[in-house]
């Protein structure tokens, strides 16, 4: 069928995959949205960017503003939780195009008496949408310019900025076009800003060598959120499989008394809605979350899809597992690495549709006990297309659901979970430690596509992960990746007390934890204090108070005289919170620098003061240079400052 157009739309920006994935944001973010909007000729056009809620049936208009090389910009902002779709409209604009062609034979001195004519009938189509006094107005020029007698009057209301004003507004949209609808799913705010503290359940006991419980946890709850955290993630809190336990250390034999690993989910006692019966009942597990949520702190699960070898699955639904021709389960491997308590799913059952349905019914079972965030182990070994049907399943019902991928994987293997729904990502910020590995790392998440669909959680240390620059460390550094996490994302956790404790003793060789809280229960004295834990609580607090900190992708890295330091500079989206943030990456020594201000960004001249107050010791300075000294100690090894304009 043949159809009359002229504008051209192509290069929408922001999309995925060329719109099949959607991109991110949380409620209250702004989109902005660019295209390439041209037409033939010399005629002029205009574009609007139109976007609505799913549930809404009207689009909105947002118009878009041109730039160069036919490039054209707008924006919007997302003021509900779930999907929006937007896209791109352009017209070939003949009433804006008949007032700049008047405007340029008036300015040539040509006499316009047709065109004045011509311009009263577009008057006349715009006076359908105008309101009353706009009418009385576009009334008047259209007597005017059909009247010869006030012809110099006239000449001057043509090109007036009143009527362009009006003709802006109310468009007549012949042979309009429009791109492709996209779509962004708007999470709350916590998807974006989140703080996570991780400890094991089982180890919460105040006497070494019992169980932990969650009346246990319960005491624990003020510590954590006295440290400024505002997410708790717990381990699986099953039942644990005593059919191959594992030992301490992973030995793959237990001994008496051992409690295996309780990622081998599913014994007699039950599976994945389940509760651990020395963690308590599910009654005193909703009680430990609905008293976390009276302290603004919410608790974490851990979903992980896999079974002990007695788990109840195993007999009732042996399909949902691969049986080798000898007529064994085939068990959890990532050569050399052997899991024998722990058998993968088997996702190419052809019962998967029963399978996949019990999975989702697992999610929701535990969001009706009052969980809302997913922390999900090893999601790279399950199918990318599983979880998307089931993160769009539990958010069609439960929009605040939030799931965390812990992927430890490809590069193209992490983005690809992103991109299938995923709220957050962990990523290889544990590994990343000079100065180019940092920048190059953090502008790869933010100055990419990356930025649209993945947002990052930085964690220093998991139990699975005791790297290497943190073995044996001293406080300093143990400060500076804190400080480096907490400030470079704005989504954050560490797996305590082991980080703040410092406890980070090795197996000689790997970036694995002696005696790890994995395969045994650990007894701490959860009520002692030092240095670390008050520069963490400093942080957080930090963290609260300046929305700068509370996003992630508006940074920009600044110049400073030394290499074994870093800085940046960070804002919100209208700029009013802005931040300079500058870290040691030398743990063993003072290090100085002159660090150069982003003074185009600060939208400041050299010369103006600036008050930079030091977040965490509460001080003040007043700058009024481009650059400016900076001294960092190994105890002190970072700087926050919030800026404020004099």
């Amino acid at each position: 069928m043949l159809r009359q157009q002229r504008v051209v739309i192509e290069g929408v920006r922001p999309q995925i995959n060329c719109g099949e994935f959607y991109i991110k944001r949380v409620v209250g973010q702004r989109i902005e949205v660019s295209a390439d909007v041209l037409v033939d000729g010399h005629d002029v056009i205009a574009a609007s960017v139109l976007y609505k809620h799913h549930a809404e049936r009207t689009w909105r208009e947002q118009r878009m503003t041109p730039g160069f090389n036919d490039s054209w910009n707008g924006s919007f902002t997302v003021e509900k939780q779930g999907f929006y779709e937007y896209k791109v409209q352009g017209w070939v604009d003949h009433a804006l195009n008949w007032q700049y062609g008047i405007g340029r034979k008036i300015a040539d001195g040509q006499h316009v008496k047709s065109e004045l004519l011509e311009g009263a009938e577009f008057l006349e189509a715009a006076k359908n949408q105008a309101s009353a006094q706009e009418n009385d107005f576009l009334d008047d020029l259209i007597t005017a310019f059909r009247n010869p007698e006030e012809y110099d009057r006239s000449v001057q209301e043509a090109v007036s900025d009143q009527l362009r004003k009006i003709l802006e507004k109310y468009p007549e949209k012949l042979l309009q076009n429009s791109s492709e609808p996209l779509k962004v799913y708007v999470d709350r705010k916590k998807a974006l800003f989140s703080t996570w503290y991780e400890f094991f359940p089982r180890s919460s006991s105040e006497e070494p060598g019992r169980h932990g419980t969650f009346k246990d946890c319960e005491r624990l709850l003020d510590r954590v959120v006295e440290m400024g955290f505002d997410t708790l993630y717990f381990p699986p809190v099953h039942p644990i499989g005593e059919v191959n336990r594992k030992g301490k250390n992973n030995t793959t034999t237990a001994m008496n008394g051992d409690v295996g690993s309780c990622w081998g989910i599913g014994s007699k006692h039950g599976g994945h809605k389940d509760i651990h019966p020395d963690l308590g009942t599910v009654d005193d597990f909703k009680e430990l979350v609905a008293k976390a949520k009276d302290l603004g702190l919410e608790v974490a699960m851990d979903y992980a899809l896999q079974s002990a070898p007695d788990h109840p699955w195993v007999k009732e639904h042996s399909s949902w597992f691969k049986w080798r021709p000898d007529g064994t389960v085939q068990y959890a491997e990532n050569p050399p690495k052997k899991y024998q308590d722990i058998l993968p799913i088997y996702f190419e059952s052809e019962d998967y549709e029963n399978l996949w349905k019990e999975c989702l019914d697992i999610l929701f079972y535990w969001i009706d006990c009052g969980i809302q965030i997913f922390r999900v182990d090893n999601p790279h070994t399950k199918p990318y297309y599983f979880w998307s049907w089931i993160i769009e399943q539990v958010k069609a019902k439960h929009p605040d659901v939030i799931f965390l991928a812990e992927a430890f994987t490809k590069p193209k293997v992490m983005q690809q979970l992103a991109k299938q729904g995923y709220t957050q990502s962990y990523t290889y910020f544990t590994w990343r430690e000079s100065k180019h590995e940092l920048i190059s790392y953090v502008e790869e998440l933010t100055k990419t596509d990356q930025a649209e669909y993945m947002r990052p959680n930085f964690w220093p240390n998991t139990p699975d992960i005791n790297p290497y620059h943190l073995q044996g460390a001293n406080e300093s550094k143990f400060i500076q990746r804190y400080a480096l996490a907490a400030t470079l994302s704005s989504n954050i956790g560490i797996y305590g007390p082991v980080y703040e404790y410092m406890i980070s003793e090795p197996i000689e060789g790997k970036e694995e934890y002696l005696n790890s809280e994995k395969f045994q229960i650990c007894h701490y004295d959860w009520s002692r204090k030092n240095w670390l834990i008050k520069i963490i609580t400093g942080i957080n607090k930090a963290r609260q108070n300046l929305e700068a900190l509370q996003q992630t992708n508006h940074i920009r890295f600044c110049e400073i005289q030394n290499d074994e330091m870093i800085a940046f500079y960070k804002w919100n989206e209208d700029r009013s919170s802005q931040v300079l943030v500058v870290i040691s990456l030398d743990n063993h020594h003072s290090r100085q620098g002159f660090v150069q201000l982003p003074l185009e960004e600060l939208g400041i001249a050299a010369g103006q003061p600036l008050v930079m107050r030091d977040v965490v010791p509460n001080v003040e300075y007043t700058w009024d240079r481009e650059w400016n000294f900076v001294e960092l100690h190994p105890n002190m090894p970072f700087h926050i400052f919030e800026i404020n304009q004099m």
